[in-house]
């Protein structure tokens, strides 16, 4: 009776299992692995209508489709090359010519019809150089030049691959060309990292401090503060692309950082910053704690139906090297409270007290100004031939008026001045 207990439930698939250890997978699951994966090499893939198979493998229903030769029993020259479908279409990882994918026999279409019909699917480019770029292994290295021949011979039999010449002669596809210094990503713990094949990233990455490779975020805040960076184009490097390196803000060509508590060490252009302000913002390579960063060569916000609206809780900055322009076909408005009420647009300097004068009122005043005087000056070249000292009625009367007029101007002048504009 107790061996009869043992046999049975969890304990007993356990011991057959465990009896068996190359086929634990087969006997949970009921599959025969050697007819379920197999492994081939990439010798094309349908990109597009330039595939002599475009027609035969579906045109566009076929994007993705490989044609692969079995690593394990290759084909003769002669064979037509076997064919298979990417297994997640709505991921679009493709692989190169000459990369090594595992392939799976799965259902198709005619489930429906029949449960035994099957397809070929390809998963998972197999990582033989663990290494971003390309994972491709030619089928004969022998037909390499002599330098390659001892890079993939060293390889085989545990050496790094080390490609110092810029690329190797294996062929990739129609456009894709190797290159030496591209870089991987170096992880560090709970990290995750997608990583495109020409130094193009994105990190989920976290503070990780006192590790032994340094990066450049992780000088405040604790360990597991999350970061996320995404990166496009590693900048200048060295051939040695097997060497993994970390991202670097100010040598990347084009990235975002979406941070924390962190503290980035960006270099702007402009670094005559901030004289407008009485207390001054942090500066970008000092300030620690959330905040989005986007640094490339050239910048474009643009909107095709509706306002760009920028909001701060505290001031919006703009600082050029060169110059600040305006170009619209619409007025430049600025709106703003009186500076008596807090506002206020200082122009030369932020301490600017000196009020700026309203240019239309003021030429209409002087105008008016002008023209009496100009009267008065008429009647008084008018008078010929009068003995000196002699009232002139006209004069005395244009006079007054002139002077009425004039003392009504006076009162007017302080009105000239801009409540809301100062200069220097």
């Amino acid at each position: 009776m107790g061996k009869q207990r043992t046999d049975r439930g969890l304990i007993g698939i356990n011991s057959r299992v465990n009896s068996s250890r190359e086929n634990n997978f087969a006997l949970l699951t009921g599959l025969n692995l050697k007819s379920l994966i197999a492994v081939g090499r990439v010798k094309s893939i349908v990109l597009d209508e330039l595939h002599p198979r475009f027609e035969e493998l579906g045109e566009w229903n076929g994007l993705g489709i490989i044609e692969y030769d079995n690593v394990q029993n290759p084909s003769s020259p002669q064979e037509k090359y076997l064919t298979a479908k990417p297994l997640d279409s709505s991921l679009k990882n493709f692989p190169l010519i000459n990369e090594i994918v595992y392939i799976l026999s799965l259902p198709n279409t005619e489930i429906g019809d029949t449960t035994t019909s099957k397809t070929k699917y390809y998963i998972n480019t197999v990582g033989i150089w663990n290494h971003p770029h390309h994972n491709a292994f030619p089928q004969n290295s022998n037909i390499l030049p002599p330098s390659q021949q001892k890079d993939y011979e060293q390889t085989q039999v545990g050496s790094v691959r080390r490609v110092t010449d810029q690329s190797t002669e294996i062929f990739l596809g129609r456009t894709f060309k190797e290159r030496a210094n591209i870089h991987p990503l170096l992880p560090f713990e709970g990290d995750r990292i997608i990583e495109g094949r020409w130094g193009n990233s994105i990190r989920f990455g976290s503070t990780v401090k006192g590790q032994i490779e340094p990066n450049e975020w992780s000088s405040t805040g604790t360990d597991g503060d999350p970061i996320i960076i995404l990166r496009n184009g590693q900048g200048t490097q060295t051939n040695e692309g097997w060497v993994p390196i970390t991202e670097n803000i100010n040598n990347d060509d084009s990235s975002i950082y979406l941070t924390s508590t962190q503290k980035i060490p960006i270099k702007v252009s402009s670094t005559n910053i901030y004289y407008s302000y009485k207390t001054k913002p942090t500066a970008p390579n000092q300030y620690a704690g959330r905040q989005i960063i986007l640094n490339s060569g050239r910048l474009v916000f643009n909107t095709t139906e509706d306002h760009l609206l920028l909001s701060s809780k505290k001031s919006i900055n703009l600082n050029s090297v060169e110059s600040i322009n305006f170009d619209t076909t619409q007025p430049i408005i600025l709106s703003t409270y009186p500076v008596s009420d807090g506002g206020g647009v200082f122009l030369g300097s932020k301490i600017a007290s000196e009020s700026v004068l309203l240019g239309d009122s003021t030429i209409e005043l002087l105008k008016t100004l002008l023209k009496e005087l100009q009267t008065l000056t008429n009647i008084l070249s008018t008078q010929v031939g009068v003995p000196p000292g002699t009232p002139l009625a006209p004069t005395n009367t244009q006079a007054a008026l002139t002077n009425i007029t004039i003392t009504n101007l006076l009162n007017q002048l302080e009105g000239l001045k801009s409540k809301t504009v100062k200069t220097i």
